[in-house]
């Protein structure tokens, strides 16, 4: 028999619009670097990218692309909030591995070895765009192996 305890918790809530948003700026502005080239800013662009899913992940809500759909795209109507249940913390630990890679990307670009660090900025848009697309978030994956392995580990 299955029983049904209520909780006084509520249940947590991630906004789908703002992860889309989120992937969305990934993928435009990898994309616009990559077209700029690296002597035309596109590796200070991967940069500015990799700061802000840094700084979105380290504080939620507070990264420039967060902060954009938030204070303009939602505020103003263009694009509604959509919750839905679910966990924030494998949606920030996919977006710190997503800063991780920029940032390695960045430095490959800047010490002149472009085709590793495009090859890594084009790595985080794929990611970026199978979440958009298709829902599949890699990073999220990630994170739940990790925590079954780790929780598996600690129960032996």
């Amino acid at each position: 028999m299955v029983s049904h305890v209520a909780s006084s918790s509520p249940i947590p809530q991630i906004d789908i619009n703002a992860l889309k948003t989120n992937q969305a700026s990934i993928v435009t502005l990898v994309a616009l670097a990559y077209v700029l080239g690296v002597d035309a800013g596109g590796a200070w662009l991967v940069a500015f990218v990799a700061v802000s899913l840094a700084i979105g992940a380290a504080r939620p809500g507070s990264g420039p692309f967060q902060l954009f759909y938030r204070r303009v795209l939602r505020a103003t109507g263009v694009i509604p909030a959509r919750p839905r249940p679910d966990e924030a913390a494998p949606h920030r630990f996919a977006q710190a591995m997503g800063a991780a890679v920029l940032i390695v990307s960045t430095i490959a670009l800047v010490a002149g070895a472009t085709g590793f660090g495009w090859v890594l900025a084009w790595l985080v848009v794929a990611l970026a765009l199978a979440n958009l697309l298709f829902g599949f978030c890699a990073g999220c994956f990630i994170f739940y192996q990790l925590r079954r392995f780790t929780s598996g580990a600690a129960a032996s």
